[in-house]
């Protein structure tokens, strides 16, 4: 049996672990499937320069909105689809390559699980390895999750791991699932040429979301998509190309194609974890202490295997804190994750932090709302934009900031001041009335929204450089005179 000072299992954030500092060491990484994880071959990456792409098909087709003239002739889609995926294979082969060519660093192909405390085995193509090491970070990740009622239709679906990669978009797309997967796919779809169908259990898309975004959103996309909310799939039949749902109040879907994006998994089960030492959660989470140790001596964990909050910029931040506590096990750091922005990449955009409303009224919590529009402020105008805001939660008095929520076009930018504040802990009159916000610049709505909140004293305002038009907002609105 082989012993690597460090084995980690996983190329996706868990190849952000192993640095140069590590170059004394005898380290292995362990990957299955692809180099870059998830993020970068069939998640993150791929799926917003194909949302980009649609961004700009969507632009032309509504170019019509501000007096130009234009007309959308195609979307090729599998040229677009290769331009992605032959950078991003590019960028996979040569993370692999990378590390092949690093003397110190041995990169074993193929499924690895425990046959011990910090021992194991490696199946490859070419036959099974057993290695041991003296430390092992746990970052293999997840899988998305596929109901039996799809699986057991012995039919062809697809997931987020392949359905970025099909050679044509299908003329109807049934997605099965209302979370921010399914939202995003539907619109690259959607805006590529398919006809789309969401079936979600739930009344309204994106649960996690605060409660006005997900009304919002939902009432938004009815006319795009053909939902079916409050209802279940309970059997799939038809054949390839011609399937056919059954709801659970007996109506049915016709579609060609089916996209499960009902949420995902970890990959605990597929390593073998009780014989290590390593506990889970009843989720199948791998548990982790503040800093990223397992119960197990010796192995942390780091990712979507274990992370209360599966985002990417968590697991990357997660290994640096494995990183640093690898190399100081005398001087340990923490992992946090109170505060972690996410966005989703539809149409509109959509980004928060921090705590929903209802969260607040689940927790007791005393609040104050704050809400603009971006049709409130001049970049607005400009946009012709009536749908998007700003909403703000914050606790009365101290003015700290609970949460934050946007949905409209930048959301996921234009939210980091309120990120930043709420990490930092700048009160929202600070934040309102400390720096500049520029005129007129789309930023406007984040300060009409927390000047919005009852805790603030109404603004000062000028003849000269603030006049209030009549209308919804309430915040500071455009300027009629600069």
């Amino acid at each position: 049996m082989r012993h690597h000072d460090l084995v980690v299992i996983g190329a996706g954030s868990g190849n952000v672990v192993i640095g140069d500092s590590f170059a004394d060491l005898d380290v292995a990484i362990v990957e299955e499937r692809w180099f870059g994880g998830t993020c970068l071959n069939a998640g993150c990456i791929p799926s917003k320069m194909l949302a980009y792409t649609a961004h700009v098909a969507r632009t032309v087709r509504e170019a019509g909105t501000y007096d130009v003239d234009a007309e959308l002739g195609a979307v090729r889609w599998r040229a677009m689809r290769d331009r992605v995926f032959a950078r991003l294979d590019a960028e996979r082969d040569e993370g692999r390559t990378g590390r092949e060519q690093q003397d110190w660093v041995t990169v074993y192909e193929g499924r690895a699980r425990f046959i011990g405390p910090r021992a194991l085995r490696i199946d490859q193509a070419d036959g099974a390895v057993d290695v041991s090491a003296g430390q092992i970070v746990v970052a293999a990740g997840g899988r998305p999750l596929v109901p039996g009622a799809v699986t057991d239709a012995g039919l062809p679906y697809e997931t987020s791991d392949t359905v970025m990669r099909i050679d044509a978009p299908p003329r109807h797309l049934a997605i099965l699932g209302g979370g921010y997967i399914a939202a995003e796919l539907a619109d690259v779809f959607s805006e590529t040429g398919s006809s789309v169908t969401i079936v979600e259990k739930e009344q309204l898309l994106l649960g996690p979301q605060d409660e006005t975004v997900r009304e919002r959103f939902t009432d938004l996309v009815r006319s795009r998509y053909d939902l079916r909310l409050g209802r279940e799939v309970t059997a799939v039949g038809g054949r390839a190309g011609a399937l056919r749902l059954t709801l659970d109040d007996g109506s049915t879907v016709e579609a060609d194609m089916l996209l499960v994006a009902v949420g995902r998994v970890p990959n605990s089960d597929r390593l073998n974890l009780e014989v290590a030492g390593i506990a889970t959660h009843d989720d199948g989470r791998v548990i982790v202490d503040r800093h990223q140790r397992t119960t197990a001596e010796g192995v942390f964990a780091l990712g979507d295997i274990c992370s209360p909050v599966p985002l990417k910029h968590v697991a990357n931040r997660e290994a640096e804190v494995v990183a640093h506590n690898l190399r100081n096990p005398d001087d340990l750091i923490a992992a946090d994750h109170g505060l972690v922005p996410a966005a989703v990449f539809t149409r509109p955009q959509i980004a928060s932090v921090g705590a929903t409303e209802q969260e607040c009224r689940d927790r007791g919590l005393d609040y104050r709302v704050g809400m603009a529009g971006y049709g409130d402020v001049a970049y607005g105008w400009a946009m012709e934009d009536t749908t998007g805001f700003c909403k703000v939660l914050a606790e009365p008095g101290t003015g700290r900031l609970l949460g934050a929520h946007l949905m409209g076009e930048q959301a996921p930018t234009l939210i980091q001041p309120l990120v930043l504040a709420a990490t930092l802990g700048i009160d929202a009159t600070t934040l309102a009335k400390s720096p500049y916000w520029i005129h007129p610049a789309l930023t406007e709505v984040m300060e009409n929204a927390l000047l919005d909140l009852v805790l603030l004293a109404p603004p000062t305002t000028t003849a000269v450089d603030r006049a209030r038009p009549a209308g919804p907002g309430r915040g500071r609105a455009a300027p009629t005179g600069c």
